[in-house]
């Protein structure tokens, strides 16, 4: 790398480094439980010596993820005995590992052949020349057998730059225990309205919060206002923060919050340890987050195991979406790879076969963008997440998948999102003040700010 690429890097390590330090969210629902780096090589290819191999290398930043593409690797070699590749995956904190990937790009230095970019960054990487490869020769004999949007979003100008692991349905977790010991039915709470009326009998008869949303974070409030159809973003990538929708949404859940049948997620968000060690220890009863979240119960909450149900979200109006598409991580190649077709078949097996979508869900507890696989017999088959949630875990995505909204991303989406999990959700959360005043007033400032 060049001197100043250097400086330049040493200077935006810095930053991300501080940034890290104090706490600041990732907004992917996703932080590694270590900053330091992961390597890992999967076996050698049948027939071939470790120096016939191809490398390749991933950067990501969610260890789960990094396991999933070395588990791909291996079935890859098993069926592609003539090509084998040697695949090292890197494991990066959120921050960082953004920052470094555009750093690469724009010094044509250091980039990986294969990333995971988290859908509210992808925007980042589409200004100016940009320097993903296009997929469209792989994705497109796919679009039929795939949800669409789960590409469209790392699309620009008709152009696919990446490829999605899941759909990523929001749903209810609730723990049962807590819930039978208050008495209440999960099934019977069908509207938000009901969780203000059921979550004061939780409160009353067992002490705990019935749910918790995020302090500082996003995964509470957009998929609240997808569900009633409004984004944060409007379709044409202007700023509608302050929809009467949106104020809707937050003014009930400040006052779930100010009832103390809601309380702020320890750690300011979902994906934190302090909040999967509170919620291992049986802090709250529920907790709303995609189906990504999965893992993070099988993984990091073992002690919930046969306590945790999965049921649809409540809708806000009878007759209302019970869910929402939220999250995603989009797997892209960049143009310094020295192995583009490899790479480009690897992707694909990994990302669009049913193969690979059936190991999405077997591996991660991921709802697969292929929709064919959802009702093949291998989803009902016993693994770590029907032992954790029961078997009826993919009759919930069934009984949803067609209360689902699309989200726009859109060029000023990371602006945006920075501004609701940096401003609007801690004043409204952290600091008590009156949402629909604090909402107005970002958006304001956003409409100034941004071109």
């Amino acid at each position: 790398m060049s001197k100043k690429g250097n400086l330049l890097l040493s200077l935006i390590l810095a930053v991300s480094m501080i940034l890290t330090a104090c706490g600041s969210n990732n907004g992917g629902g996703n932080t590694p439980s270590t900053p330091t780096e992961t390597s890992n090589s999967n076996t050698e290819g049948e027939g071939k010596t470790e120096a016939e191999q191809t490398n390749l290398t991933l950067w990501t930043f969610v260890q789960q993820h990094a396991d999933f593409y070395l588990y791909m690797a291996d079935e890859w070699n098993q069926a592609n005995p003539d090509k084998p590749i040697k695949l090292v995956t890197e494991n990066i904190p959120y921050d960082e590992m953004h920052t470094r990937l555009l750093i690469a790009l724009q010094t044509k230095e250091g980039a990986p052949d294969l990333v995971d970019i988290e859908q509210s960054k992808f925007p980042n990487f589409m200004k100016g020349e940009v320097q993903l490869v296009e997929l469209n020769d792989v994705v497109e004999p796919e679009l039929s057998n795939i949800v669409k949007s789960r590409v469209d979003i790392y699309s620009q100008d008709g152009k696919y730059y990446g490829v999605d692991l899941h759909v990523g349905a929001t749903v209810m977790f609730y723990n049962k225990e807590i819930m039978d010991q208050a008495g209440v039915n999960p099934d019977d709470i069908k509207l938000w309205s009901d969780v203000e009326k059921y979550g004061k009998i939780v409160v009353e008869k067992t002490g705990k919060p019935f749910i918790t949303f995020e302090g500082a974070g996003n995964w509470s409030w957009w998929p609240a206002i997808n569900q009633l159809e409004s984004d944060q973003v409007s379709v044409d990538g202007k700023v509608m923060l302050d929809d009467e929708r949106n104020i809707r949404a937050m003014t009930f859940f400040k006052k779930l919050v100010d009832e103390g049948i809601a309380a702020i997620a320890p750690g300011a968000g979902h994906d934190t340890p302090e909040y999967k060690a509170y919620m291992n220890a049986e802090g709250a009863a529920s907790v709303f987050m995609p189906f990504w979240f999965m893992n993070r119960f099988t993984d990091e909450m073992p002690d919930l195991k046969g306590k945790i149900i999965i049921k649809p979200m409540p809708a806000w109006d009878e007759g209302g979406n019970r869910s929402a598409g939220m999250g995603g991580t989009g797997l892209s190649i960049t143009n310094q790879t020295k192995h583009l077709e490899l790479a480009k078949e690897f992707l694909a097996y990994s990302k669009l076969s049913k193969e690979g979508n059936i190991q999405v869900w077997k591996q991660l507890g991921m709802d697969p963008i292929r929709t064919e696989v959802w009702t093949d017999p291998a989803m009902s088959e016993p693994n770590k997440f029907t032992e954790y949630f029961g078997n009826d875990i993919f009759d919930t995505l069934l009984e949803v998948k067609d209360e689902i909204y699309p989200v726009n991303i859109r060029e000023i989406s990371p602006q945006v999102f920075d501004s609701v999990r940096n401003e609007i959700i801690p004043r409204i959360f952290q600091f008590g003040e009156d949402p629909e005043t604090v909402i107005k007033e970002e958006a304001d400032k956003l409409r100034k700010s941004l071109p």
